[in-house]
């Protein structure tokens, strides 16, 4: 059997006990935990290894800006055609898709495995570009989520000056995110000419032995996270199918424009697959608490908790899929049918019936 699809299987059954763990959770809580110590010790610890493993080079700048071209480039677009898709413009439906999809999570979805099926050096490049994508979903999308919120005629005047507060708040939790703070103390170790081998021997034991969790723990946590609402099922994934098939394209466009090839081509197409990130929902959020009791909602909160919750699972079988295909998947000739067989569905809803638009509403009745 391919070495390929047996890791590919072996992923899939650790998946398929998380999702057996499920009836041991008991609330929120516990699964936030799991959560926690994903994103806060043991994917800090992979990402130090990788980046202390490899040779940085003033060049490697330009992938957070173009994750940062990635994400703009999916804001606009999925902004003007989410109403061909059931989500009117304007609507609470249509602002929360607007946030979230443009959005990635690279650290639940996409690290573990392009560091099992890609190695390290990707794994570093990963987490380098991931730059660019946390200051579009800290930052930028706060302010597209403000200025929504703000241009409401019920919107309270006098909070206005919040927002300097808000903005202070996201750049110190920007700067203090663990993730970030292991990057820039691996670039401090790396300038400085340190490798891993010149930590203490405990020390760089310790690293490697939480890093060595990162692919099991995040393949459990993805079981225990999934979640299915049936009547959403059919809208959320017509949307996923959508920004799935854009990703393939653009990454197709830039392997070809770049002339990437192997692991590099490899790592572009996983990392536009990445599932949409929790700080959109954390700034919907935000702003409904804001809004209060008794005016119309900015977002549609309980959409944006189900794209969450089938966005993580969705991104894991696309991307187990091309990486279980190998470096065949590597060249636009391929990405391209992908892409377009991903808008099969999306574009077979958005031309009907005769090219009408989406009834208002549709998205609430299909939700009811």
């Amino acid at each position: 059997m391919n070495p390929a699809l047996q890791k590919t299987l072996a992923f899939l059954l650790l998946i398929l006990a998380g999702y057996l763990l499920q009836r041991k959770i008991v609330g929120k809580q516990q699964l936030v935990g799991v959560k926690v110590l994903i994103l806060s010790i043991v994917l800090p610890a992979t990402i130090f290894v990788a980046l202390l493993k490899v040779e940085v080079t003033s060049a490697m700048l330009v992938l957070p800006v173009l994750a940062l071209v990635l994400n703009f480039v999916l804001y606009g677009v999925c902004g003007a055609l989410l109403p061909r898709l059931g989500f009117p413009r304007d609507t609470p439906g249509w602002r929360t898709m607007v946030l979230l999809l443009p959005s990635l999570a690279p650290g639940l979805s996409a690290f573990p495995f392009i560091l099992e099926y890609l190695g390290e050096e990707p794994l570093a490049l990963a987490a380098l570009a991931d730059v660019g994508n946390k200051v579009f979903v800290l930052i930028i999308l706060y302010l597209v989520a403000m200025n929504w919120y703000y241009a409401r005629k019920d919107a309270a005047v006098e909070q206005a000056p919040n927002r300097l507060d808000k903005l202070r708040d996201l750049g110190l939790a920007l700067v203090q995110e663990p993730v970030n703070i292991v990057i820039l103390l691996a670039a401090v170790m790396l300038a400085a000419g340190w490798t891993l081998t010149d930590l203490p021997a405990f020390l760089e034991g310790t690293v490697a032995r939480l890093a060595a969790l990162m692919t099991p723990l995040v393949l459990l946590f993805i079981g225990m996270a999934v979640r299915f609402e049936r009547g959403e099922v059919a809208l959320i994934l017509r949307v996923l199918c959508f920004r799935s098939g854009l990703s393939f394209l653009l990454s197709a466009g830039l392997v070809f424009a770049a002339g990437l090839s192997g692991p590099l081509a490899l790592l572009t197409v996983i990392f536009a697959q990445c599932a949409v990130s929790f700080w959109p929902y954390a700034h919907m959020s935000a702003v409904e608490v804001l809004r209060g009791e008794g005016s119309h909602p900015v977002f549609d909160l309980d959409l944006g908790l189900n794209v969450l919750a089938f966005s993580l699972p969705f991104s894991t079988v696309v991307i187990l899929s091309v990486l279980s295909f190998g470096e065949w998947f590597a060249a636009p000739s391929v990405m391209v049918p992908a892409g377009l067989i991903m808008w099969i569905a999306p574009l077979a809803y958005a031309v009907k019936p005769w090219f009408a638009p989406p009834a208002e509403g549709e998205v609430e009745e299909a939700r009811a």
